[in-house]
């Protein structure tokens, strides 16, 4: 090779080089953010029942996320990037949870995981959450020992804390239940957990309880039980469990002419409280949580008429607080302006007075949801209907 023809080709080679330099700079004056490539897909993963004793929860909550994404996907993304969601069915098993969690992370490379709305199932992706740096916001937890786990890990639900005492006050005070039964299913850490928090709530306001049963989710004859509250004189029953045993419950009760009202958390709020209970529950049964479809706001009554419109149906707690949660994740990303959830976490924190559809929603100092009111939910005609609504005090 001619000197002559080395050196047009070195000259070549260094035109080359230095138009890859001044395209890396690229000409924008905007700081670039540390979220990845304009194409890179946030993936967000779902936890939830599809199947199971618990997909009442799951079911919608998995409508409400979706509709939030396509919502976000259509209105521009997130920091310029599409959202995908990530759907898998944990059964409500603790097995599938922690292999879907594991695999959302180590797999999909979710960013963010939506779920559980089961407090025990929250506590077992949270700790997988946290060791693996991915935030976790739970759409539905209630119990304690969740935002504990560490940073990583958040939920926008009315804790049972807060709302059990209200409920109380409005039993012993308003209606003027002051003797009170109670029952427990001893398989169910929800129950477990809850039930404590009613009994001091009780013994704070007054009330007295007249009998102490329990129960296990699964079972179907609760003859002895329901001949046990008729002898006891209560006033009202509380039952800590989920809507299956409620409806089987209050069949009991029917079924042996008692007339009396059945109280419980949002472990109830599931349709087949309806479905399985029929007439024996119309308005014989009440329970709480942060959500109604009634009275709606106006960020609520926007949720509700795309809802409706999308599913040919009625929201529900869980569609709601699922939704909310995506939207929650949007802003910390924007206000960060990263997908990192490192990053983000910290963004997440900070939030303050947001106007969810499920209701304002603000992070405390220990990353506790703070929400007010809480509604009172019965059943009328098959279906949900507000009751009442109660201030709560979350001092």
């Amino acid at each position: 090779m001619s000197s002559k023809l080395k050196f047009r080709l070195a000259l070549v080679l260094c035109c080359v080089m230095m138009m890859s330099i001044f395209a890396g700079c690229g000409g924008s004056e905007s700081a670039p953010d540390d979220s990845g490539s304009q194409g890179e897909v946030i993936k967000l993963g779902f936890l939830g029942a599809l199947t199971g004793s618990v997909a009442n929860y799951g079911i919608p909550g998995k409508k409400g996320m979706e509709m939030a994404i396509e919502e976000i996907n259509a209105s521009g993304g997130i920091l310029g990037h599409q959202v995908e969601g990530v759907y898998d069915d944990n059964k409500g098993e603790t097995t599938d949870i922690t292999a879907i969690a594991k695999k959302y992370i180590t797999r999909d490379k979710v960013v963010a995981m939506v779920g559980d709305p089961c407090t025990g199932l929250t506590q077992v992706a949270g700790r997988i959450a946290q060791d693996n740096e991915v935030v976790i916001l739970s759409a539905g937890a209630t119990g304690t020992g969740v935002v504990e786990i560490g940073d990583y890990v958040y939920r926008n639900t009315l804790l049972d804390i807060y709302a059990a005492p209200a409920v109380v006050d409005w039993m012993v005070n308003q209606k003027g239940w002051k003797n009170i039964a109670m029952i427990t299913s001893l398989n169910n850490g929800y129950s477990t957990a809850l039930t404590p928090v009613f009994k001091a709530a009780i013994a704070d306001k007054g009330g007295n309880i007249v009998l102490d049963e329990s129960i296990n989710d699964g079972e179907t004859d609760f003859t002895a039980q329901v001949t046990k509250l008729k002898n006891a004189g209560a006033d009202v029953l509380v039952f800590t469990g989920y809507y299956t045993e409620a409806a089987l419950i209050m069949n009991e009760v029917q079924k042996q002419n008692l007339d009396i009202v059945l109280v419980g958390g949002d472990g109830l709020y599931g349709q087949d409280l309806a479905t399985l209970g029929k007439s024996a529950v119309e308005e014989k049964v009440i329970f709480y949580c942060g959500f109604s479809s009634d009275q709606p706001g106006p960020e609520t009554a926007a949720f509700l008429e795309s809802y409706r419109a999308k599913y040919n149906e009625e929201p529900d707690m869980f569609s709601a607080q699922y939704y909310d949660a995506v939207y929650i994740l949007k802003k910390a990303m924007e206000d960060a302006n990263s997908t990192d959830p490192k990053v983000f976490k910290t963004e997440l924190a900070k939030l303050k007075d947001y106007p969810g559809v499920s209701g304002n929603t603000t992070f405390g100092p220990d990353r506790e949801p703070i929400k007010s009111p809480v509604c009172l939910i019965t059943i009328k005609d098959g279906k949900f209907a507000l009751l009442e609504k109660i201030p709560v005090n979350v001092e």
